[in-house]
Protein backbone atom coordinates (compact mmCIF):
# COMPACT_ATOMS: atom_id res chain seq x y z
CA UNK A 1 0.00 0.00 0.00
CA UNK A 2 1.23 3.63 -0.76
CA UNK A 3 1.15 5.88 1.91
CA UNK A 4 3.27 9.01 -0.18
CA UNK A 5 0.90 11.39 -0.11
CA UNK A 6 -0.42 12.86 -3.25
CA UNK A 7 1.68 15.35 -5.10
CA UNK A 8 -0.42 18.24 -5.04
CA UNK A 9 -1.18 18.18 -0.98
CA UNK A 10 2.83 17.92 -0.88
CA UNK A 11 3.01 21.09 -2.97
CA UNK A 12 0.30 22.88 -0.80
CA UNK A 13 2.28 21.85 2.38
CA UNK A 14 5.62 23.39 0.93
CA UNK A 15 3.97 27.07 -0.12
CA UNK A 16 2.25 27.26 2.99
CA UNK A 17 5.69 26.44 4.52
CA UNK A 18 7.40 28.94 2.31
CA UNK A 19 4.61 31.48 2.70
CA UNK A 20 5.66 31.54 7.00
CA UNK A 21 9.41 31.22 6.24
CA UNK A 22 9.31 34.27 3.97
CA UNK A 23 6.35 37.19 5.02
CA UNK A 24 4.79 35.90 8.05
CA UNK A 25 8.04 34.93 10.51
CA UNK A 26 7.37 33.57 14.48
CA UNK A 27 7.82 37.61 15.25
CA UNK A 28 5.26 38.61 13.37
CA UNK A 29 2.87 35.98 14.19
CA UNK A 30 3.89 36.95 18.01
CA UNK A 31 2.61 40.53 17.48
CA UNK A 32 -0.62 39.80 15.65
CA UNK A 33 -1.28 37.47 19.30
CA UNK A 34 -0.29 40.22 21.15
CA UNK A 35 -2.51 42.69 18.94
CA UNK A 36 -5.34 40.13 18.76
CA UNK A 37 -6.01 40.67 15.37
CA UNK A 38 -5.49 39.23 12.10
CA UNK A 39 -4.94 42.23 9.35
CA UNK A 40 -7.57 42.16 6.10
CA UNK A 41 -4.61 42.33 4.04
CA UNK A 42 -3.39 38.74 4.94
CA UNK A 43 -6.29 37.59 3.21
CA UNK A 44 -6.06 39.52 0.01
CA UNK A 45 -2.48 37.67 -0.02
CA UNK A 46 -4.34 34.26 0.53
CA UNK A 47 -6.76 35.35 -2.13
CA UNK A 48 -2.98 35.82 -4.64
CA UNK A 49 -1.65 32.49 -3.40
CA UNK A 50 -5.00 30.98 -4.38
CA UNK A 51 -5.73 29.85 -0.80
CA UNK A 52 -8.81 31.90 -0.08
CA UNK A 53 -10.78 29.76 -2.98
CA UNK A 54 -9.45 26.76 -2.09
CA UNK A 55 -12.99 25.69 -1.56
CA UNK A 56 -14.65 27.87 -4.17
CA UNK A 57 -15.73 25.87 -7.07
CA UNK A 58 -13.86 26.63 -9.90
CA UNK A 59 -16.78 27.78 -11.83
CA UNK A 60 -16.46 31.19 -9.49
CA UNK A 61 -12.98 31.46 -9.41
CA UNK A 62 -11.76 29.21 -6.94
CA UNK A 63 -9.73 25.93 -7.12
CA UNK A 64 -12.48 23.66 -5.70
CA UNK A 65 -10.53 21.71 -3.42
CA UNK A 66 -12.39 18.80 -1.58
CA UNK A 67 -12.22 18.30 2.42
CA UNK A 68 -9.08 16.07 2.23
CA UNK A 69 -7.20 19.61 0.78
CA UNK A 70 -8.66 21.83 3.44
CA UNK A 71 -7.80 19.31 6.29
CA UNK A 72 -4.36 19.23 4.63
CA UNK A 73 -4.12 23.13 4.54
CA UNK A 74 -5.50 23.52 8.11
CA UNK A 75 -2.64 21.12 9.65
CA UNK A 76 0.13 22.81 8.24
CA UNK A 77 -1.52 26.46 8.72
CA UNK A 78 -1.86 25.36 12.18
CA UNK A 79 1.50 24.14 12.33
CA UNK A 80 2.76 28.06 12.63
CA UNK A 81 -0.49 29.76 13.26
CA UNK A 82 -3.66 28.27 14.61
CA UNK A 83 -5.77 31.33 14.82
CA UNK A 84 -5.23 31.85 10.99
CA UNK A 85 -5.71 28.28 10.46
CA UNK A 86 -9.10 28.88 12.65
CA UNK A 87 -9.93 31.61 10.53
CA UNK A 88 -9.75 29.98 7.16
CA UNK A 89 -11.50 27.26 8.28
CA UNK A 90 -14.99 29.75 8.94
CA UNK A 91 -13.97 31.13 5.48
CA UNK A 92 -14.32 27.52 3.93
CA UNK A 93 -17.51 27.29 5.99
CA UNK A 94 -18.78 30.10 4.34
CA UNK A 95 -17.95 29.13 0.60
CA UNK A 96 -19.67 25.67 1.46
CA UNK A 97 -22.88 27.59 2.36
CA UNK A 98 -23.46 29.15 -0.67
CA UNK A 99 -21.69 26.45 -3.02
CA UNK A 100 -24.28 23.67 -1.62
CA UNK A 101 -27.74 26.16 -0.38
CA UNK A 102 -27.29 29.60 -2.02
CA UNK A 103 -29.65 30.70 -4.72
CA UNK A 104 -27.93 30.96 -8.48
CA UNK A 105 -27.41 34.67 -7.98
CA UNK A 106 -26.43 34.52 -4.58
CA UNK A 107 -23.50 32.17 -5.84
CA UNK A 108 -22.80 34.37 -8.43
CA UNK A 109 -22.71 37.15 -6.40
CA UNK A 110 -20.99 35.70 -3.22
CA UNK A 111 -18.70 33.35 -4.29
CA UNK A 112 -16.07 34.99 -6.68
CA UNK A 113 -16.05 38.03 -3.91
CA UNK A 114 -14.96 34.99 -1.39
CA UNK A 115 -12.39 33.30 -3.54
CA UNK A 116 -10.83 36.38 -4.19
CA UNK A 117 -10.75 37.64 -0.54
CA UNK A 118 -13.15 40.44 -1.27
CA UNK A 119 -15.95 39.47 1.13
CA UNK A 120 -15.53 38.03 4.58
CA UNK A 121 -19.00 36.59 6.50
CA UNK A 122 -19.89 35.85 10.12
CA UNK A 123 -21.86 32.86 11.61
CA UNK A 124 -24.13 33.82 14.18
CA UNK A 125 -25.27 30.91 15.90
CA UNK A 126 -24.60 30.30 19.26
CA UNK A 127 -26.64 33.04 22.33
CA UNK A 128 -25.94 33.60 25.82
CA UNK A 129 -28.82 31.37 26.91
CA UNK A 130 -28.43 28.88 24.85
CA UNK A 131 -25.18 27.84 24.20
CA UNK A 132 -24.84 24.31 22.81
CA UNK A 133 -28.38 23.59 22.86
CA UNK A 134 -29.01 26.02 19.59
CA UNK A 135 -32.37 25.11 18.86
CA UNK A 136 -33.68 27.11 21.66
CA UNK A 137 -32.46 30.11 20.10
CA UNK A 138 -34.35 33.26 20.86
CA UNK A 139 -33.22 35.88 17.65
CA UNK A 140 -36.14 36.33 15.23
CA UNK A 141 -36.31 37.39 11.60
CA UNK A 142 -39.95 38.95 10.02
CA UNK A 143 -40.95 40.71 7.11
CA UNK A 144 -41.65 44.31 7.33
CA UNK A 145 -41.58 46.88 4.55
CA UNK A 146 -39.76 44.11 1.43
CA UNK A 147 -37.21 43.54 4.21
CA UNK A 148 -36.19 41.30 6.86
CA UNK A 149 -36.11 42.96 10.48
CA UNK A 150 -33.72 40.94 12.69
CA UNK A 151 -33.88 40.87 16.75
CA UNK A 152 -31.77 39.16 19.00
CA UNK A 153 -28.13 38.69 20.47
CA UNK A 154 -25.52 35.85 19.54
CA UNK A 155 -22.58 35.04 21.06
CA UNK A 156 -18.95 33.80 20.02
CA UNK A 157 -19.28 35.03 16.69
CA UNK A 158 -16.00 34.43 15.14
CA UNK A 159 -14.84 36.98 12.29
CA UNK A 160 -18.53 39.55 13.41
CA UNK A 161 -15.81 42.76 13.86
CA UNK A 162 -14.49 42.29 10.86
CA UNK A 163 -17.39 40.90 8.44
CA UNK A 164 -19.21 42.24 5.73
CA UNK A 165 -22.26 40.54 6.57
CA UNK A 166 -23.30 37.77 9.29
CA UNK A 167 -25.20 34.72 8.23
CA UNK A 168 -27.85 34.93 11.24
CA UNK A 169 -29.53 31.73 12.68
CA UNK A 170 -32.89 32.79 13.91
CA UNK A 171 -36.44 31.59 13.38
CA UNK A 172 -38.74 33.20 10.63
CA UNK A 173 -41.80 30.45 11.05
CA UNK A 174 -43.41 28.92 13.97
CA UNK A 175 -42.26 25.57 14.97
CA UNK A 176 -45.29 23.00 14.01
CA UNK A 177 -45.79 20.66 16.70
CA UNK A 178 -43.31 21.70 19.07
CA UNK A 179 -40.43 20.80 16.39
CA UNK A 180 -37.50 23.12 17.05
CA UNK A 181 -35.67 22.55 14.09
CA UNK A 182 -37.91 24.05 12.15
CA UNK A 183 -38.98 27.38 11.13
CA UNK A 184 -35.15 28.06 11.52
CA UNK A 185 -33.30 30.07 8.10
CA UNK A 186 -30.07 31.68 7.34
CA UNK A 187 -30.67 35.20 6.95
CA UNK A 188 -27.40 37.22 5.61
CA UNK A 189 -27.50 40.59 7.42
CA UNK A 190 -25.15 43.78 6.48
CA UNK A 191 -22.62 43.96 9.22
CA UNK A 192 -22.57 47.81 9.00
CA UNK A 193 -25.49 49.12 10.20
CA UNK A 194 -26.52 50.96 13.45
CA UNK A 195 -28.50 47.99 14.49
CA UNK A 196 -25.95 45.57 14.60
CA UNK A 197 -24.19 46.08 17.58
CA UNK A 198 -20.41 44.43 17.42
CA UNK A 199 -18.23 43.82 21.58
CA UNK A 200 -15.33 41.91 20.75
CA UNK A 201 -14.37 39.41 23.02
CA UNK A 202 -10.73 38.50 23.97
CA UNK A 203 -10.15 34.75 24.73
CA UNK A 204 -7.13 33.09 26.10
CA UNK A 205 -6.85 30.67 23.35
CA UNK A 206 -6.88 31.74 19.83
CA UNK A 207 -6.26 35.51 20.81
CA UNK A 208 -5.57 36.78 16.96
CA UNK A 209 -8.66 35.17 15.36
CA UNK A 210 -11.79 37.52 16.59
CA UNK A 211 -14.77 36.12 18.13
CA UNK A 212 -17.85 38.89 19.25
CA UNK A 213 -21.22 38.91 21.23
CA UNK A 214 -23.82 40.58 18.19
CA UNK A 215 -26.96 42.47 19.32
CA UNK A 216 -29.45 42.94 16.56
CA UNK A 217 -32.05 45.51 16.92
CA UNK A 218 -33.96 45.37 14.22
CA UNK A 219 -31.33 45.13 11.84
CA UNK A 220 -32.56 45.23 8.57
CA UNK A 221 -31.52 42.97 5.58
CA UNK A 222 -33.01 42.56 2.28
CA UNK A 223 -35.66 40.54 1.05
CA UNK A 224 -33.89 37.83 -1.36
CA UNK A 225 -31.20 37.60 2.29
CA UNK A 226 -32.25 33.91 3.01
CA UNK A 227 -29.23 31.60 2.22
CA UNK A 228 -31.37 28.14 1.00
CA UNK A 229 -34.91 26.96 2.01
CA UNK A 230 -36.88 29.38 3.99
CA UNK A 231 -37.72 27.29 7.51
CA UNK A 232 -34.98 24.89 6.31
CA UNK A 233 -31.93 26.55 8.05
CA UNK A 234 -30.93 24.30 10.53
CA UNK A 235 -30.94 21.36 8.12
CA UNK A 236 -28.47 23.21 5.79
CA UNK A 237 -26.31 23.92 8.64
CA UNK A 238 -25.81 19.89 9.58
CA UNK A 239 -24.71 19.31 6.11
CA UNK A 240 -21.63 21.12 7.02
CA UNK A 241 -21.13 19.72 10.33
CA UNK A 242 -19.18 16.51 9.30
CA UNK A 243 -16.72 18.81 7.90
CA UNK A 244 -16.69 21.56 10.15
CA UNK A 245 -15.32 18.85 12.27
CA UNK A 246 -12.80 17.08 10.31
CA UNK A 247 -11.04 20.80 9.54
CA UNK A 248 -11.05 21.31 13.35
CA UNK A 249 -9.22 18.26 14.01
CA UNK A 250 -6.59 18.92 11.46
CA UNK A 251 -6.05 22.13 12.93
CA UNK A 252 -5.25 20.66 16.54
CA UNK A 253 -3.13 18.32 14.75
CA UNK A 254 -0.98 20.84 13.81
CA UNK A 255 -1.06 22.04 17.21
CA UNK A 256 0.19 18.40 18.11
CA UNK A 257 3.08 18.03 15.66
CA UNK A 258 3.98 21.48 15.94
CA UNK A 259 4.38 21.27 19.75
CA UNK A 260 6.31 17.71 19.36
CA UNK A 261 8.85 19.59 17.20
CA UNK A 262 9.24 22.37 19.10
CA UNK A 263 9.78 19.83 22.02
CA UNK A 264 12.15 17.47 20.84
CA UNK A 265 14.52 20.06 19.60
CA UNK A 266 14.65 21.55 22.90
CA UNK A 267 15.19 17.91 24.38
CA UNK A 268 18.87 17.88 21.49
CA UNK A 269 20.02 21.12 22.09
CA UNK A 270 19.22 21.59 25.97
CA UNK A 271 21.94 20.42 27.98
CA UNK A 272 21.60 19.24 32.03
CA UNK A 273 24.05 17.05 34.17
CA UNK A 274 26.73 17.03 31.08
CA UNK A 275 24.24 15.56 28.14
CA UNK A 276 20.87 16.45 26.33
CA UNK A 277 18.08 16.27 28.43
CA UNK A 278 16.79 14.00 25.47
CA UNK A 279 19.00 11.75 27.21
CA UNK A 280 16.87 10.81 30.10
CA UNK A 281 13.89 8.43 29.96
CA UNK A 282 11.95 11.10 31.88
CA UNK A 283 12.15 13.19 28.50
CA UNK A 284 12.46 10.64 25.90
CA UNK A 285 8.97 8.42 27.10
CA UNK A 286 6.01 11.50 27.07
CA UNK A 287 7.54 12.81 23.85
CA UNK A 288 7.29 9.16 22.42
CA UNK A 289 3.65 9.18 23.52
CA UNK A 290 3.17 12.01 22.16
CA UNK A 291 4.65 11.11 18.68
CA UNK A 292 2.31 7.98 18.56
CA UNK A 293 -0.73 9.28 19.76
CA UNK A 294 0.05 12.00 16.80
CA UNK A 295 -0.16 9.25 14.35
CA UNK A 296 -3.72 7.74 15.72
CA UNK A 297 -4.87 11.35 15.14
CA UNK A 298 -3.67 12.10 12.12
CA UNK A 299 -4.47 8.80 10.75
CA UNK A 300 -7.82 9.35 11.93
CA UNK A 301 -8.30 12.73 10.95
CA UNK A 302 -7.36 11.85 7.34
CA UNK A 303 -9.77 8.82 7.38
CA UNK A 304 -12.63 11.03 7.73
CA UNK A 305 -11.32 13.72 5.47
CA UNK A 306 -11.05 11.02 2.54
CA UNK A 307 -14.46 9.49 3.61
CA UNK A 308 -16.44 12.44 3.02
CA UNK A 309 -14.20 13.52 -0.05
CA UNK A 310 -15.39 10.70 -1.61
CA UNK A 311 -18.82 11.11 -0.55
CA UNK A 312 -19.28 8.67 2.03
CA UNK A 313 -20.97 8.40 5.48
CA UNK A 314 -18.15 10.19 7.89
CA UNK A 315 -20.48 11.27 10.76
CA UNK A 316 -18.62 8.95 13.44
CA UNK A 317 -15.51 9.31 12.00
CA UNK A 318 -15.86 13.37 11.78
CA UNK A 319 -16.80 13.26 15.45
CA UNK A 320 -14.04 11.13 16.62
CA UNK A 321 -11.41 12.99 14.71
CA UNK A 322 -12.37 16.14 16.54
CA UNK A 323 -13.03 14.62 20.20
CA UNK A 324 -9.19 12.53 19.56
CA UNK A 325 -7.64 15.31 18.37
CA UNK A 326 -8.51 18.16 20.58
CA UNK A 327 -7.86 16.36 23.68
CA UNK A 328 -4.76 15.02 22.20
CA UNK A 329 -3.20 18.35 21.47
CA UNK A 330 -3.93 19.31 25.67
CA UNK A 331 -2.18 16.24 26.43
CA UNK A 332 0.81 17.10 24.11
CA UNK A 333 1.18 20.68 24.68
CA UNK A 334 1.37 19.96 28.61
CA UNK A 335 3.73 17.59 27.93
CA UNK A 336 5.67 20.00 26.33
CA UNK A 337 5.40 22.52 28.12
CA UNK A 338 7.02 20.51 30.99
CA UNK A 339 9.98 19.37 28.73
CA UNK A 340 10.73 23.20 27.99
CA UNK A 341 10.50 23.74 31.59
CA UNK A 342 10.22 27.78 32.44
CA UNK A 343 11.57 28.81 28.91
CA UNK A 344 7.95 27.44 27.69
CA UNK A 345 5.77 30.06 29.47
CA UNK A 346 7.65 32.95 27.90
CA UNK A 347 5.89 34.71 25.41
CA UNK A 348 8.77 34.36 22.86
CA UNK A 349 8.35 30.68 23.26
CA UNK A 350 5.58 29.50 20.25
CA UNK A 351 5.00 26.50 23.12
CA UNK A 352 3.29 29.10 24.79
CA UNK A 353 1.21 30.17 22.50
CA UNK A 354 0.32 26.55 21.45
CA UNK A 355 -0.34 25.89 24.68
CA UNK A 356 -2.83 28.33 24.59
CA UNK A 357 -4.40 27.46 21.21
CA UNK A 358 -5.17 24.44 22.33
CA UNK A 359 -7.40 24.52 25.38
CA UNK A 360 -10.17 25.87 23.02
CA UNK A 361 -10.36 22.55 21.31
CA UNK A 362 -12.71 21.13 24.01
CA UNK A 363 -15.30 23.49 23.47
CA UNK A 364 -15.32 24.58 19.77
CA UNK A 365 -16.52 24.59 17.04
CA UNK A 366 -18.43 21.63 19.74
CA UNK A 367 -17.81 20.36 22.82
CA UNK A 368 -16.36 17.10 23.40
CA UNK A 369 -19.20 16.19 25.67
CA UNK A 370 -21.50 16.70 23.38
CA UNK A 371 -19.61 15.09 20.42
CA UNK A 372 -19.92 11.31 23.48
CA UNK A 373 -23.41 11.92 23.75
CA UNK A 374 -23.73 11.98 19.74
CA UNK A 375 -21.20 8.51 19.28
CA UNK A 376 -22.79 7.32 22.48
CA UNK A 377 -26.35 6.97 20.29
CA UNK A 378 -24.67 5.46 17.60
CA UNK A 379 -23.58 3.06 19.56
CA UNK A 380 -27.32 2.23 20.00
CA UNK A 381 -27.40 3.85 23.52
CA UNK A 382 -30.44 5.72 24.67
CA UNK A 383 -30.26 10.08 23.54
CA UNK A 384 -29.08 11.94 26.98
CA UNK A 385 -29.95 14.99 26.21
Amino acid sequence: MNFDPPEEHQLLRDSVRRFFERELPETRIREMDRERRIPREIWKRFAELGWTGLSVPEAYGGSGGDVMTGAVFCEELSRQFPSLAMDWLLLSMTARTFREHGSPDQKAEYLPRLAQGEFIMAFGMTEPGGGTDVLGLTTRAGMQDNQWTVQGQKLFTSFADDADAILVLCRTDPAPDGKRARGLSLVLTPRHQPAVQVRRLELMGMRAGCTCEVFFDDARAPADAVVGEQGRGWYHLLSSLDEERILAAAIYVGITASALDLAVRYARDRHAFGRPIGAYQAVQHPLAEAATELEQIRLLTFKAAWLQSNGRACSNEAAMAKLAATETAIRTTDRCMRVLGGYGLVEESPTERLFRDARLGPFSPISNEMVKNFLGERLGLPRSY
